[in-house]
């Protein structure tokens, strides 16, 4: 097939360039096959490497995995190669909010209704254990609806972050929207910290301007200790004491998002559209929406149906699915498959044809195939090697089979036990051409689907 260099894995469409930063360019790209619009940040690998933003760059995408809300750009693909990272994102068109306000404070409902939108998009973080830590203007964007979509998470944080003292202690972001905690570098709450960010974009909306602002850095800073602002004679009486709830200098005291939803003037007209899981219902998964090359959609049978739900599934979180996402070898060790004890590939094919396989390779072996709990399989040779053909006595391989979508699967094989050699020699000769045909692609390796030169 001849090799267009503007169409990405024969799925998107690449067009001009609309942003581009230290080490990544963002691309307006039109699905192939829906004709949809979306935006392709691709991610140059060796300058990630050099600037050492590989940890940044994983959480980016870790944490637009865990997060779906209506007001939140919403990470649709990550694919991969050797050199580039490209993350499919939703294609919001409307702008930044910045050059909304640029032109003018906005009327009183119209700046209620993207506050209500924020907060309820940065409560969804919060119970997901994500906290933003650079909300601004900038990163508000709009959609043709006039809706808000906060985007840019490349310096959020996840709870798993907190140190001890159950505090971060990262000082980042923007300086005329940071919380006086975060400028005092003695650790902070994410979520109060967020929170005020949250109060400087409400004031900014309604009155035109920044609460906090001076030509000198320090000043200030003075200024948001004493959380020093004052407020234009429009706003109303309401908005006074919520924002003094709000852009409070002490974070114990600060209001919680839980009491904002609850403030009066933030009521009107409100309606949340957070869909909030409770502990140990949430499964983080990285949304793949379809990675078969022909946009087949593969359907399965009521009988894969009700053999996929007998035997529930292992989910992997988001972290997983990057570290083995094809390609994502950040650290730039690329072993090759035949020296692997451990080895990794996607298919697209249903459960019932991928342990099938598995099944049938074992008995063209002779091997035995032990199958626990729906998710694993065993597939050992014998012990006296008298009745197996290719005599690897003792060999014991474990296969394991994630479900990341129902058509699309991530499986884990690796030698338990046995010769080294031996089952190197059976991987490259015997298992992985009789694979083939249910491969989708091998993880760690060269993607040999055409890339474009962007």
């Amino acid at each position: 097939m001849e090799k267009r260099s503007n169409v990405l894995m024969q799925k998107y469409e690449v067009g001009r360039v609309l942003g581009q930063g230290n080490f990544a360019k963002v691309y307006h790209g039109r699905d192939i096959k829906s004709g949809q619009s979306v935006a392709i940040k691709v991610i140059n690998k060796e300058k990630v490497m050099i600037t050492d933003m590989v940890n940044q760059t994983k959480r980016e995408i870790s944490v637009m995995g865990l997060i779906k809300h209506p007001n939140i750009v919403q990470l649709y693909e990550v694919m991969a190669t050797k050199s580039k990272i490209f993350l499919v994102l939703e294609f919001v068109k409307g702008g930044e909010l910045f050059n909304k306000v640029a032109k003018g404070r906005l009327r009183e409902n119209v700046a209620r209704k993207y506050f209500q939108q924020l907060i309820d998009a940065v409560d969804l973080c919060h119970s997901r254990g994500v906290y933003h830590r650079d909300l601004k203007l900038e990163n508000l964007l709009l959609d043709e609806d006039g809706n808000l979509k906060v985007s840019d998470f490349g310096l959020s944080a996840l709870a798993e972050s907190k140190q001890q003292d159950d505090l971060l202690h990262t000082t980042c972001g923007t300086p005329a929207y940071v919380a006086p905690e975060v400028i005092c570098r003695k650790g902070y709450n994410g979520e109060k910290a967020d929170i005020w960010s949250c109060g400087v974009i409400l004031f900014i909306l309604l009155a035109g301007h920044l609460p906090f602002h001076s030509s000198n850095l320090m000043e200030m800073y003075r200024k948001i200790m004493k959380a020093e602002y004052r407020c234009p004679s429009w706003f109303p009486q309401e908005v006074r004491k919520l924002l003094s709830r709000i852009l409070d200098p002490n974070p114990h005291t600060r209001i919680s998002i839980a009491k904002i939803k609850q403030h009066s003037w933030f009521k009107r007209g409100f309606e949340s559209r957070n869909e909030k899981h409770t502990p140990g219902e949430f499964q983080a998964t990285l949304p793949i929406p379809n990675p078969n090359p022909n946009h087949v959609v593969l359907d399965h049978t009521p009988e894969e149906k009700q053999e996929m739900e007998k035997h529930s599934p292992t989910y992997l979180n988001a972290f997983d699915i990057i570290s083995l996402s094809t390609g994502f070898d950040l650290s730039g060790l690329f072993v090759s498959l035949d020296q692997k004890e451990e080895v990794q590939f996607t298919s697209v094919q249903p459960r019932s044809a991928i342990t099938g396989k598995f099944e049938e390779i074992a008995r063209n072996l002779k091997l035995e195939v032990t199958i626990e709990g729906g998710t694993r399989m065993v597939l050992k040779g014998s012990h006296e090697g008298g009745g197996n053909v290719i005599g690897f006595g003792a060999l014991s391989i474990d296969v394991a089979v994630y479900e990341i979508t129902s058509s699309f699967h991530l499986i884990e094989m690796k030698r338990s036990s046995g010769n080294v050699i031996e089952y190197q020699n059976m991987l490259r000769q015997q298992i992985r051409p009789a694979l083939e045909e249910i491969v989708w692609s091998w993880q760690g390796e060269q993607n040999n689907r055409s890339e474009i030169a962007l």
